[in-house]
């Protein structure tokens, strides 16, 4: 797509993908590279400005990250953020230090100029502080533009260069209008206009599409989750009957899904699909069989996924390409440039060495979740379908602790059904985005009538969240939760207790495994 671009520099932060997100809601394309993304590269993908992320690391250490020294010549402009701050730095002649004191979480920030970065912002704002290090002394033709009553440096600028830093983190939601700042610098400095529609997303997907496959065949690995949906109808819209979708139900599905799916999508369903329904339930319990570590069983529902796409393949005969509904969360998390692996998700980390087709198609990899559901929308696809509760490529295999059997499957499938149903029920299923139930691994002693038992606790998770990158768990009603945890007591077999995570994202993740 021929668009406005601004590029973040990933330097290890677990959160860089925040960036991009903030960018994108104020209508600017924004992507996520490697710090060591070579010159040339940059220069060609032409960008209209550059974000430096955040980072563990110390500039001045030995495991510091350094770009290429030709990223300050280059005449874009360049805002650093937290570790891109202090690099700037470091960079350009200034000095970082450790700090006498950490700074960290919310901090009012004094703002000394109003241009730029802080334009139209009040005197004093609260922005989110995490970090160690800290800039003692600005590089030669640098102001001050905000300092802290700990930080006397909190954000700087060299106005004519257009470089900037920032010594806290806008991208985060705790921080008053951090994503103001990421626009003022998007709009302002960097020029930018706001071309980043998704009319005009899904116009030129379907475009490119078309281009490559040509008249090849297609096949589709459909959930019937969102994003698989999504990707799906968007591949119908492109090539029409050379696709073929294929509905794995691996027996990790929540109640009655795998029905509700076909019904949907198969061929009394609203779309023009080739559809095909695999039955591989025992298959995947064979392979789950003794599993209990949570990475171990995301690589083999993921390997097995694709061995069970490659069967169906000859079945149909030649296919050229494999379409998933991969979304860019999937890919940060599964690790992208100096980030960790939080854990590897089914169609990215989770892949064999070897795929047997010509090449795999992942038309929402650079989409967030909700601007999937916004590419569902333009697609006309129904809203109950693109507003359906999110779920995990690996299914419940994520929502049971330890080793995965048919039976620890029933459990959690009776409980989510109660859950979903009572949320429902309450009308809070489109206030929270994202619940379902989980079995742990506990097992404790209780009491059913005059007998003693001696069976499994099961989680309730409900979180609330703008991007599903950072999520805090939903203030359910009292009320609701203690009929939910009434119900599965009473309606669910070998469940005698309940519990509601509490957890928010982070420390923990949204899915359990």
């Amino acid at each position: 797509m021929n668009k406005e671009l601004i590029i973040v520099l990933d330097f290890g932060g677990q959160y860089n993908q925040l960036i991009a997100r903030r960018v994108r809601e104020s209508g600017v394309y924004c992507e996520v590279h490697p710090y060591k993304i070579s010159i040339e590269k940059l220069k060609e993908k032409n960008p209209k400005g550059i974000i430096l992320t955040g980072g563990p690391n110390s500039v001045y250490g030995e495991d510091g990250l350094i770009p290429d020294e030709g990223l300050w010549e280059l005449g874009i402009p360049i805002l650093g953020i937290c570790y891109g701050a202090q690099l700037m730095t470091h960079a350009l002649g200034g000095k970082v230090s450790l700090a006498s004191s950490k700074e960290y979480g919310k901090t009012e920030i004094l703002i000394d100029s109003k241009e730029n970065l802080f334009k139209d912002f009040d005197d004093t704002t609260i922005m989110w502080m995490s970090h160690s290090d800290y800039i003692e002394r600005l590089p030669e033709g640098f102001c001050v533009t905000a300092h802290t009553a700990a930080c006397p440096i909190a954000a700087m600028e060299n106005a004519s260069k257009k470089m900037y830093g920032v010594q806290f983190h806008p991208e985060v939601m705790h921080s008053v209008k951090g994503k103001e700042l990421l626009a003022n610098f998007v709009y302002g400095p960097c020029g930018c206009k706001g071309d980043w529609k998704m009319d005009s997303f899904v116009e030129a997907t379907i475009s490119e599409i078309r281009e490559k496959v040509g008249d090849g065949k297609v096949l589709c690995a459909l959930s019937g989750g969102v994003d698989s949906s999504v990707a799906a109808v968007l591949l119908s819209k492109a090539v029409g009957k050379q696709l073929t979708c294929v509905f794995v139900d691996h027996g990790l599905l929540r109640k009655d899904e795998g029905d509700e799916v076909e019904a949907v999508f198969g061929p009394a369903g609203s779309y023009d699909l080739n559809f095909i329904r695999v039955n591989a339930q025992q298959r995947f319990y064979h392979k789950l069989a003794g599993v209990t570590e949570p990475e171990a069983k995301r690589k083999i529902i993921g390997e097995e996924f694709i061995r069970v796409f490659e069967e169906e393949a000859k079945k149909i005969g030649a296919v050229d390409y494999l379409v998933q509904g991969t979304i860019y969360p999937d890919v940060i998390e599964s690790g992208l440039g100096e980030s960790s692996v939080i854990k590897s998700h089914h169609n990215v980390g989770g892949l064999p060495d070897y795929v047997d087709f010509k090449e795999i198609i992942e038309p929402l990899r650079m989409l967030f979740k909700d601007e999937v559901r916004q590419a569902g929308l333009e697609l006309g696809i129904p809203e109950y379908l693109v507003f359906r509760q999110p779920f995990p490529g690996p299914g419940l295999g994520v929502r049971i602790i330890g080793e995965v059997t048919a039976e620890k499957v029933k459990i959690v499938q009776d409980a989510d059904a109660i859950y979903r149903e009572e949320i429902a029920a309450a009308g809070l299923d489109r206030e929270i985005n994202q619940y379902f139930a989980a079995l742990t691994n506990m097992q404790s002693v209780g009491v059913m009538g005059d007998f003693r038992t001696y069976d499994y606790a099961v989680a309730l998770r409900a979180v609330t969240t703008s991007d599903f990158m950072t999520a805090e768990a939903a203030k359910l009603p009292w009320e609701v939760l203690e009929k939910i945890a009434s119900r599965i007591g009473n309606e669910v077999d070998h469940v005698n207790r309940v519990f509601y995570d509490l957890t928010g994202k982070p420390p923990g993740t949204i899915e359990f495994e």
